[in-house]
């Protein structure tokens, strides 16, 4: 076999590598913004909502929580705020909204200028979990 033979073999096999590796969607649950889309103007008040892959989302059982249901949560929203680490108890203040009934959707006031979404799923505990949480940039004009 000839060296440019071999050279376009490894070429072609690299780029087919890459190619597979960069379409591939990520791997395991995850929790994103359907709207608004990270980037967009938007008016006061926003419409909000959150979808999830491979992750159910439910209402809290009443009462005491005594053990968590494996895959399964609710959505918390934080604004002007960051992502919390994983294993960390989402804190029911402010910036936090907690979705415990299950709903996926909040029209809020927001003040004119740019503003960061996280939308982070928490068990019924209200534990993080690894990859269940985004956070989008959207700014609010003041019309």
């Amino acid at each position: 076999m000839s060296l440019r033979v071999v050279g376009a073999f490894i070429i072609t096999a690299t780029m087919a590598s890459a190619a597979c590796s960069s379409s591939s969607p990520p791997a395991g649950p995850r929790v994103y913004f359907a709207e608004p889309k990270s980037g967009a103007m938007v008016k006061s008040p926003v419409n909000v909502v959150f979808a999830s892959d491979m992750y159910t989302i439910a209402a809290v059982p009443p009462g005491e929580v005594t053990q968590v249901r494996p895959g399964t949560g609710h959505y918390h929203l934080g604004v002007d705020t960051k992502c919390l680490e994983p294993g960390t108890v989402i804190p029911k203040a402010d910036p936090w909204i907690h979705f415990g009934m299950g709903n996926n959707t909040i029209e809020m006031q927001l003040p004119p200028g740019q503003h960061t979404l996280v939308v982070q799923a928490g068990d019924d505990k209200h534990m993080t979990a690894m990859g269940l949480c985004e956070s989008i940039t959207v700014n609010v004009t003041g019309e």
